[in-house]
């Protein structure tokens, strides 16, 4: 019985001894990535918020009550259209005064054009013909008197006659000339108007202050009044998202400056729908870095802003920074040193590990360029523990493979 197991004891030595001298003679089996020529592009990746280029805060000019606010927050309201609708009783009663102020002055200018300067006039006239008659019997006393039929007192009292009716003639002079466009009288009723008409616009402006408009067409993205509220000029009450186009702002980490152009093309992704992606464009490079975080905050351009998009969404975004076609590549894992002096891999040469210096090139997510030290087709070991100059077999593995 003990005969047959110390047979199959035999074989099993012998089976240990022929797999043991071909490891030694043919190599260990290594699993390698098999250099071939592709397409690489190398990304940034950062993440940010969605923002318009701009927001228009929403205030009051005026210190009023609230009596109305026909909007909600997250409407999309139309340029002009009514937000805010304050207590307006004042500034109405305030525009009543003003226009019957215009009114009044209006009268005022009215009555000197068609009654005071017609009177002024009349009385000129009056008194040019007063002053005519009294000149005439003026002259005949004196030639009378140069005769002796006048005495002294009669002739004194025509000088004063004469007098007083120049007096009266002037007098009709100066109350023309004042009722006169350019008149004293008239320019001052002018002036009354024009300041009655410009206290009607300040009326009116009050009264329109009490109707808070939207500037632009957009969405309401904030809301901070209530309808009874006591608003004052100052305090923001609604936060306006004009329509234009949509942006990112993401904070890319300084290190990377250099790497980054206007125009570069990026793919975004809105954390909430991370399987949905869509196109941005460089558009912006804030000039100064922000020395609390070592990062340079970018914008992008939405090329066509999906519909789920909200303000102040978080996105990330991958920035293509460079691309290469036809390059030498190697997944990143296999390269060592990779950020040192002197990055190497391990080559299979002639059935044997050995020590290969490269260089490197672009890097794209988990493969790299190699610029120099390899050449299309080599076999590069992607395990860690294999000693130089040791006896190896490649075993390709597909699914490592650089396509």
């Amino acid at each position: 019985m003990r005969q047959p197991w110390r047979w199959l004891a035999l074989v099993l030595a012998a089976a240990a001894l022929l797999y043991g001298a071909g490891a030694i003679w043919f190599g260990t089996s290594v699993p390698v990535h098999a250099i071939s020529r592709s397409t690489l592009v190398q990304t940034i990746v950062a993440s940010g918020r969605v923002e318009t280029p701009r927001r228009v805060d929403i205030g009051s000019e005026i210190t009023a009550a609230v009596a109305d606010i026909p909007v909600a927050e997250g409407q999309l309201v139309k340029a002009g259209q009514l937000l805010i609708a304050l207590n307006d009783s004042e500034a109405q009663a305030t525009l009543d005064q003003a226009r019957a102020a215009v009114r009044q002055a209006r009268v005022r200018l009215t009555q000197i054009r068609e009654v005071a300067l017609p009177l002024a006039q009349q009385v000129l006239r009056q008194g040019e013909v007063n002053l005519e008659n009294m000149q005439r019997q003026h002259v005949r006393l004196q030639q009378l008197q140069a005769r002796g039929f006048v005495g002294q007192a009669q002739f004194d009292e025509a000088e004063r006659n004469l007098a007083l009716a120049d007096s009266a003639r002037q007098a009709a002079l100066l109350q023309v000339a004042t009722n006169l466009a350019s008149g004293s009288d008239h320019l001052a009723a002018q002036a009354a108007l024009d300041l009655a008409r410009a206290n009607w616009r300040i009326a009116q402006a009050r009264l329109d202050h009490a109707q808070i408009r939207a500037p632009l067409a957009g969405t309401l993205i904030a809301r901070n009044v209530e309808r009874g509220d006591v608003v004052q000029p100052g305090k923001v009450l609604m936060v306006l998202s004009p329509q234009g186009p949509t942006q990112l702002v993401v904070q890319i980490d300084e290190k990377n400056l250099g790497l980054l152009r206007l125009g570069q093309s990026a793919i975004g992704s809105a954390d909430a729908y991370p399987q949905q992606r869509f196109h941005a464009e460089l558009a912006y490079i804030n000039p100064a870095i922000d020395p609390q975080r070592g990062s340079v905050a970018v914008k992008f351009n939405v090329i066509e802003s999906p519909a789920y998009l909200r303000q102040d969404m978080t996105v990330s975004v991958d920035i293509e920074v460079a691309r290469r076609f036809d390059a030498l590549a190697l997944p990143f894992a296999a390269v060592h040193d990779a950020a040192g002096a002197a990055p190497w891999v391990m080559k299979v040469s002639a059935g044997r590990a050995v020590k290969q210096r490269v260089m490197l090139g672009l890097r794209a997510a988990d493969k790299v360029e190699i610029v120099q030290g390899l050449q299309a087709g080599d076999a590069i070991i992607a395990a860690a523990n294999v000693a130089p100059g040791r006896r190896v077999r490649a075993q390709l593995e597909p699914e490592r493979a650089v396509r």
